[in-house]
């Protein structure tokens, strides 16, 4: 439980971070790799539904377009609902800032099994409505992991994550020639090779796992990973609750 409490608590450090964020990656590409299998969609990066976006408004395909304008929508909306969430509990003294988002996230991915089990059903908004509850979860998760991090990670694409591998590989690779002027040579930064290392591996990870768990399991799959985030968020907002009450027991005692 302390360690549990310590991956989303207000105390971080790197090591927390890099363990928090390998989780979330793993929870994104699962997610991800699930939402591709049901709707044949990447939800948990914006690009390419800029592009469907701009694409259809030249093409004159206004259905497709408002379809990609509400999916950009509901993932900024996820991102917001994240910072107000974060900022609401800080203001209040609570311990589980970073809880709270996490706690409404393994509700939505419920609620997305729950949509993917209508499509066999042929519900006309069944498809519609688990986008934008994809799009809204991932713009949530990525929101929460940017703010504990201060920016430095990412969880749900890896398009940035796979560049900053790529440019610390090309700073270890690099000859230093100039034996003379060591404060001149470039160096590799493996501490953050091993956090982007780390990153990309466990999102690789959930997407097979998710895939597979999918596609020979079905939707009864997202239990697991709603299960996986009730463990990261029910012990700060356990804590808050005891200390709440422990304070709702004192002014009873004092106004007695």
């Amino acid at each position: 439980m302390r360690r549990l409490r310590l991956l989303t608590g207000q105390h971080r450090t790197a090591s927390i971070n890099l363990l928090l964020g390998g989780l979330l990656a793993f929870n994104a590409g699962a997610v991800n790799a699930g939402g591709f299998l049901v709707v044949s969609m990447y939800t948990s990066h914006m690009t390419g539904f800029v592009s469907l976006l701009a694409d259809n408004l030249v093409l004159g395909n206004l259905t497709l377009a408002l379809g990609a304008a509400g999916t950009l929508a509901a993932f900024i909306a996820g991102a917001a609902f994240t910072a107000v969430q974060v900022n609401w509990a800080r203001q209040n003294g609570l311990r589980s800032e970073y809880a709270l988002p996490l706690l409404v996230e393994a509700l939505l991915l419920l609620v997305f099994g729950l949509l993917g089990a209508t499509l066999n059903r042929q519900t006309p908004l069944a498809v519609p409505l688990t986008v934008l509850v994809l799009a809204f979860t991932m713009g949530l998760q990525n929101a929460l992991v940017s703010k504990i991090s201060s920016s430095q990670i990412r969880t749900t694409h890896m398009t940035g994550i796979v560049t900053d591998i790529g440019i610390e590989l090309g700073k270890m690779l690099y000859w230093n020639r100039n034996a003379h002027a060591p404060e001149s040579h470039v160096r590799a930064n493996r501490m953050k090779l091993r956090l982007f290392g780390t990153l990309l591996g466990a999102f690789v990870s959930g997407g097979v796992v998710g895939a597979a768990g999918f596609k020979y399991i079905g939707f009864v799959w997202v239990v697991p990973l709603a299960l996986l985030l009730l463990g990261l968020c029910l012990p700060p907002l356990v804590a808050d609750l005891q200390r709440l009450r422990r304070r709702k027991t004192l002014r009873i005692r004092q106004g007695s």
